[in-house]
């Protein structure tokens, strides 16, 4: 997965229509996830189309995670929430200010609210579940 930087330095250049083609692709590049895992209990809230993360907790104390969604945009949008916390160490991304790290993308602006209603939803799981981890 490409770092946040180097995505934001792509997505920095280009056209409303050049981003929007940019985080669909990002959602292609995402690990595929088990229909298995797609579960209620996987399942983000307040997203406008279905999103479902899953937590994967390694044994050095890293955080992966495996996720997917049923819209294309969204997909992407969640690439990019993972893009700012995937295989960092659980106690890093509990302390992280992960919207903080997307508010560059400025996705509110580039995309309708229907698309992003569900980010704060997505960083909040991923930030519980940090803090769940790193305090066990």
């Amino acid at each position: 997965m490409r770092s946040l930087d180097d995505i934001f330095e792509e997505y920095d250049f280009l056209d409303s229509d050049d981003r929007y083609r940019l985080l669909i692709d990002l959602g292609r590049t995402l690990e595929p996830m088990p229909d298995a895992l797609k579960t209620d209990a996987t399942l983000v809230r307040g997203c406008s189309a279905s999103v479902w993360v899953y937590p994967v907790p390694c044994d050095d104390g890293r955080l992966h995670f495996l996720a997917d969604s049923n819209a294309a945009i969204t997909k992407g949008i969640v690439a990019l929430v993972l893009a700012a916390v995937q295989d960092r160490p659980a106690a890093e991304v509990a302390a992280m200010d992960i919207a903080g790290r997307l508010a560059p993308f400025d996705l509110t602006r580039q995309l309708s609210s229907n698309r992003t209603q569900g980010v704060p939803n997505m960083i909040a799981l991923v930030a519980d579940t940090a803090r769940r981890i790193a305090t066990a």
